[in-house]
């Protein structure tokens, strides 16, 4: 019994990773790794970003001709900080693209590689037996590939739970209604009653 919970819940968590969206996960867990380990990094870009919009914005509204030196100054100290932003955002970019790397290998082991070393472990053991005479001449390929015969292997169970999960999700969808596209939006309203105006 242990086994066939344990089979649905790994191809449950699977298919329920499938549907959030390796992306958004990914994002979340990067920005969650950032606050953690590399906060000094981020308040840092954010410093920066403030400190050269502020500067920039002084810069601006000198004027060039009138305070030449104030403007230099002003110039050379948004470059230096557009400059070291670049290098600061160099270095967050490198630290998110091996943080992916790392991040989508574990989602693969902790899920499709879970499911494989489960299906080659309990290869030959039956997830569960089936009354005798049920399928008839197809009995053997529900025990696929090295079950004894009459059960269900741990390869067909993970398809049927897969199946069923999709189904399953294809009807929540059904009947979750769609607002957006069966009404028109507000945009849509006024260009039709433009059309019927002239």
């Amino acid at each position: 019994m242990a086994l066939i919970i344990a089979i649905f819940a790994l191809v449950f968590v699977t298919e329920l990773i499938s549907w959030i969206g390796k992306s958004v996960l990914l994002e979340f867990a990067y920005s969650l790794y950032l606050r953690i380990f590399h906060a000094a990094k981020v308040a840092q870009q954010k410093k920066l970003k403030s400190t050269i919009l502020s500067t920039k914005k002084e810069m601006l509204q000198t004027s060039a001709q009138d305070h030449f030196a104030k403007w230099a100054k002003l110039r050379r100290s948004v470059d230096k900080g557009l400059a070291d932003l670049e290098k600061l955002n160099g270095e967050l970019s490198a630290t998110k693209t091996g943080f992916s790397l790392k991040f989508n290998s574990f989602l693969w082991i902790a899920t499709s590689g879970l499911q494989l070393v489960v299906g080659w472990w309990f290869r030959k053991s039956a997830v569960f037996y089936l009354p005798p005479g049920w399928f008839g001449p197809l009995t053997w390929w529900l025990s696929f590939p090295f079950a004894p015969a009459g059960s269900v292997s741990c390869g067909v169970w993970q398809m049927a739970c897969k199946r069923v999960i999709k189904v399953g999700e294809r009807v929540v969808r059904e009947m979750m209604p769609v607002s957006s596209e069966t009404e028109p939006g507000p945009s849509e309203k006024e260009s039709d009653s433009d059309k019927k105006s002239t």
